[in-house]
């Protein structure tokens, strides 16, 4: 090989170089001498900062998701007390509960209940009862109910009744302030009265109506009767209406009027059975 080849390709093989990326090129020249050149990349201890790109965000830490609202139980304790001492000695003493729960699809109600009076050393008023009732809303105002009743009476000679079954409401009214819902259904009942057993089956219609007048005070009244389904004529009607002022947040004032009707009462009874209660609240 002449020195003027050696010349001729080694001024051509620079320009080669400039247009190889970081790979193995081969490069052919005829008439002369194969050359195989390599590119190579050396980082020792150097840090390349890349302008315009930015710093991916960390992701933020997933939220967790809100369970259901629990609606608590609403519950009250009320009781009342009359003393009359004189001419005329009477002493009546009364208490109930109450607790209740309202949730879109359900209703439910429990209520225990019980009066004492005393005149001239003689019994006027013992009576005990408990009610519990659920109902299924079907939709916002129709609804299904399960309902039992007990009551027990030394006065009325009512050693106990019982009452169960099954029925359909409806809410004529449901607003803030507004209640008004009207029911009906069908009963098994039992019950010893004037010392005999009897039982039978009753229908039963009833109304229940509330109006709140603000948040601190409130009109209310229920009526429901029981007529025996075989015969119309023995039956029984239950009525209470009465008035409730919140005097703080836990306390408040009730006064209410309770009438039972009994068409056939127990022998040498009356048929009607009236008490006013009034009395202090507690509400928790």
């Amino acid at each position: 090989m002449t020195f003027s080849k050696i010349l001729v390709s080694a001024s051509i093989l620079p320009a080669f170089a400039f247009n190889l990326l970081a790979q193995t090129s081969t490069v052919t020249l005829t008439n002369f001498v194969t050359v195989t050149v390599t590119n190579f990349v050396t980082l020792t201890n150097s840090a390349v900062k890349i302008e315009g790109l930015a710093k991916t965000p960390a992701a933020p830490a997933p939220k967790k998701l809100a369970g259901p609202a629990k609606i608590p139980w609403e519950s009250s304790l009320s009781a009342g007390l009359t003393l009359v001492r004189g001419n005329t000695d009477m002493t009546l003493f009364s208490a109930d509960f109450l607790t209740q729960k309202k949730t879109p699809a359900d209703e439910y109600r429990l209520g225990l209940g019980g009066a004492f009076g005393q005149q001239n050393s003689s019994e006027t008023v013992n009576n005990y009862k408990a009610v519990g009732q659920w109902n299924h809303l079907f939709t916002d105002r129709f609804y299904s109910y399960l309902r039992v009743d007990g009551l027990r009476d030394f006065i009325a000679d009512v050693d106990y009744r019982l009452t169960i079954g099954p029925g359909a409401g409806y809410y004529l009214l449901k607003a803030t302030n507004n209640t008004l819902a009207v029911e009906v259904g069908g009963n098994f009942e039992a019950q010893k009265l004037g010392g005999t057993d009897q039982n039978f089956a009753t229908a039963r219609l009833a109304e229940r109506f509330e109006h709140k007048f603000n948040d601190k005070a409130r009109l209310w009244q229920n009526v429901e009767i029981f007529p025996q389904v075989d015969k119309v004529d023995n039956y029984v009607v239950n009525f209470e209406i009465g008035i409730e002022a919140a005097i703080s947040k836990t306390f408040s004032l009730k006064t209410c009027l309770d009438d039972t009707y009994a068409n056939r009462p127990a022998a040498d009874h009356l048929k009607n059975d009236a008490k006013i209660i009034a009395g202090v609240s507690y509400k928790f």
